[in-house]
């Protein structure tokens, strides 16, 4: 019963399945926002509904990317020091308290303004950013090295399966189900119920799990006897004792933030280009693309499942960049329904790099630095993304009349650019075990 309790996969699955909910909710709240404020109501003002929505975007990201800067690397810190939940628990208070501020947008008809307080209070307890180090942390320091590629591939796995079934039926809740003839507040309620599930769950039921690492070690004593004295000795660093050089993971963080780069140019920008023409998608097509697009947490976890157990890490990596890149390309040029989610499809490998890339970093550090390395990390594909947020929304708008995929082919070059440091890094990798077994 205590192993259950360390799971950590339930709050990952009911958090993602909240944040679904809340960005299906926000998207379509934005737009009618503007439709009747501004009166776009006449298809030829399209774009112009396009500029106002992409616009609040580049705001409301702004913030949410900046705003965490002033207490990530602090929770982090407290989170390192044996007091694992704090890095959970704040920025899921953060959430529920946050995102709450949409309803009275919906059901008092509040300023839409609002929203950008809400990301600066969603900022301030740690946001994503400190979340997602947290999570990952705790996956890390229950997970062997051997099974760490696939233990965190597993944690975006539920992720992704939790946010195609909030996708999926999000914009049926939203156009189907209204309360006061407001649309979106159903689905705001049953997001924050979800949250506050997920907050009681990490304070009262989840246990932070001993560190794999020991555990293998432990058993790695006891199968060679004569080698018992030096395993106990070196416990717990015997993993990190022979540590790679600082190129090595510089070369780590950069295809990371490279990649980052390019897949933010994409995610920052699709929600629009799905609304737009010639698409033009409705809520329930809408959140249709959005369950597609996390069907790619399924085939990748497959991927990694399966190809791991003959190809190692920075392999499966530069597959995962190149599938991206591959449905990318393809996803500049859709124009019909279809075509889109042949795209997606082509790109079913491209959640890999970045999980894999923390699965490679734990494996070189020690456990009491997982919480700092992984939200530096994290900040640093934060801070890139807030610039690639404002970059790519203004390059989307410039090239709304020309041709509205330039978004894409950019984000494809830049994901291919990426090959570049993990494919040295490759070398470095090969070379640092190799001298571990030597």
């Amino acid at each position: 019963m205590i192993h259950v309790r360390t799971w950590i996969e339930p709050v990952v699955a009911a958090a993602q399945m909240a944040s679904s909910f809340y960005d299906t909710a926000l998207l379509f709240v934005v737009k009618n926002h503007y439709n009747q404020s501004i009166g776009f109501f006449n298809t030829s003002d399209s774009d112009l509904l396009q500029k106002s929505i992409s616009n609040f975007y580049i705001i409301h990201n702004f913030i949410l990317g900046l705003a965490p800067l002033l207490c990530a690397y602090v929770l982090a810190k407290i989170g390192d020091r044996q007091r694992r939940k704090v890095t959970i628990c704040v920025p899921l208070f953060g959430y529920l308290l946050s995102r709450s501020l949409l309803l009275p947008v919906i059901f008092l008809n509040w300023p839409i303004e609002v929203m950008y307080g809400s990301a600066v209070l969603n900022g301030l307890t740690g946001w994503f950013t400190t979340y997602w180090a947290g999570v990952m942390a705790l996956a890390s320091e229950g997970s062997s090295e051997q099974n760490r590629s696939v233990k965190l591939i597993i944690i975006e796995l539920v992720y992704g399966i939790a946010g195609f079934i909030g996708s999926l039926i999000s914009g049926h809740i939203f156009v189907s189900v209204k309360i006061a003839s407001h649309q979106g507040i159903t689905l705001v309620m049953c997001s924050l119920i979800l949250y506050f599930f997920c907050l009681v769950y990490v304070m009262f039921v989840l246990k932070v799990p001993q560190h794999g690492n020991l555990v293998d070690q432990a058993h790695a004593s006891s199968a060679e006897p004569s080698e018992s004295s030096r395993l106990l000795g070196e416990l717990p660093s015997s993993s990190t004792s022979m540590t790679p050089s600082p190129c090595f993971i510089i070369l780590l963080f950069a295809s990371a933030i490279l990649y980052n780069i390019a897949v933010h140019g994409l995610t920052d920008v699709i929600s629009l280009f799905l609304l737009n023409k010639p698409l033009n998608f409705s809520p329930e097509y809408i959140g249709y693309a959005n369950a597609a697009g996390y069907m790619i947490f399924i085939t990748s976890f497959l991927a990694v499942f399966i190809l791991s157990r003959w190809f190692k890490d920075v392999t499966l990596i530069l597959i995962g960049i190149v599938s991206y890149s591959a449905g990318v390309f393809i996803m500049a040029f859709v124009h019909w329904t279809f075509l889109y989610f042949i795209a997606r499809g082509v790109m079913m490998f491209a959640l890999i790099p970045l999980p894999t890339i923390r699965s490679v970093l734990s494996k070189h550090i020690k456990g009491s630095s997982y919480g700092k390395v992984f939200v530096v990390l994290q900040l640093s594909l934060a801070i890139t993304g807030v610039v690639v947020s404002v970059v790519f929304n203004k390059i989307y708008q410039a090239t709304l009349d020309t041709f509205n995929g330039t978004c894409f082919i950019i984000s494809g070059i830049i994901a291919i650019v990426s090959l570049i440091p993990i494919s040295v890094s490759a070398y470095k990798y090969s070379m640092f075990h190799a001298l571990r077994r030597d």
